[in-house]
């Protein structure tokens, strides 16, 4: 029963990390929060702190990738650095409740994978806010 991505129609092919991941962070965004919905279908039949979890990670983990498809059309560089940290954070908080449910036994080793990407996603999205913060400070834009 491993995680089957759903597939999203484009008009041009996606290129693929040597991972097999989507290139495009918005396009491995959204296959993260197509994941997010199906783990959660399944945190729903796990008992009730599950179901009390599963609202968290859902909310949590399909926000990630809107503010950062909100952080593409920011209105200045200081509206894209407060987008993508906000990403960061709900990816972050995401990374966490997916942590909790895998060493309380409530994943299933499908999921587990899940764990792997969040991570990831947490470090891409660290270093977009630091690179951005970096540029703003190099040409004096931004206050920390």
């Amino acid at each position: 029963m491993g995680i089957e991505h759903f597939a999203c129609i484009t008009m041009e092919q996606t290129k693929l990390t040597p991972s097999g991941k989507p290139f495009d962070i918005h396009e491995r965004l959204l296959l993260f929060a197509c994941d997010i919905v199906r783990l959660t279908q399944f945190l729903h039949t796990r008992g009730p702190i599950a179901r009390r979890l599963f609202y968290q990670i859902l909310d949590a983990g399909t926000s990630v990738g809107s503010n950062a498809e909100e952080a593409d059309g920011a209105s200045s560089h200081d509206d894209f650095i407060a987008k993508n940290r906000i990403a960061l954070k709900e990816a972050k908080g995401t990374r966490f409740r997916l942590r909790v449910c895998q060493r309380t036994g409530l994943l299933s080793p499908d999921f587990y994978p899940m764990v792997q990407e969040s991570d990831e996603l947490v470090k891409i999205l660290g270093k977009i806010v630091h690179n951005a913060l970096r540029n703003a400070a190099t040409e004096g834009r931004h206050k920390r």
